[in-house]
């Protein structure tokens, strides 16, 4: 069963980090671009970062400096590391896969707020 799991999502304070995960099934993950986005409410879907099968990266200008995202070929998982956190930052992140097709995860929500 081909399946993105998103966790690691919270309500965390300005200033504070979280860590997210997305667990890949049924897939070749290392032949994949892996990808986070986030959704604000009331806005569209954005680009946080992405990591491609050759472990290259890019980076939304919003969380540059911030946020690092890596991959694990033998865990088939993706992770965001999230620092720094803003108000701003508070949406529903979401996996996504890219080889031929395009893959979503269910998302994870993210809160910053004191």
């Amino acid at each position: 069963q081909v399946q993105l799991v998103e966790s690691g999502g919270g309500l965390v304070q300005p200033g504070g980090s979280l860590r997210l995960s997305c667990a890949a099934s049924g897939i070749i993950f290392s032949r994949y671009n892996m990808g986070w986005y986030r959704q604000a409410p009331g806005k569209q879907r954005e680009l946080v970062a992405v990591i491609t099968s050759g472990s290259s990266t890019t980076y939304a200008d919003s969380v540059k400096g911030r946020f690092t995202i890596s991959r694990d070929n033998t865990q088939n998982t993706v992770h965001l590391e999230m620092n720094s956190l803003a108000p701003e930052d508070t949406a529903v992140y979401y996996c996504n896969a890219r080889f031929l097709r395009t893959l979503w995860g269910q998302g994870t929500q993210v809160t910053v707020s004191s």
